[in-house]
């Protein structure tokens, strides 16, 4: 095996709220590697709605960080 071994692996995790996670990675000097933004994903006729961020570990793999804002009638 070959670093990054988390070539192409994205893990997803939900939390409660992602602004205290993102606090304590700006204080460890951590970088994003996706900035936090709001997603809506299309699910049958709703739209799930979530907060999330993406870092990298130090083997690469990435993880995704996310706070669900719950789901909505599309527009």
């Amino acid at each position: 095996m070959q670093r990054p071994f988390g070539r192409g692996v994205n893990f997803q995790m939900v939390v409660d709220r992602i602004d205290p996670m993102l606090r304590a990675l700006g204080d460890a000097n951590w970088p994003l590697y996706e900035q936090p933004n709001e997603a809506w994903y299309r699910v049958g006729d709703q739209e799930f709605g979530q907060r999330e961020f993406l870092v990298q570990d130090p083997d690469g793999y990435l993880v995704r960080f996310v706070e669900r804002l719950g789901m909505r009638t599309p527009s």
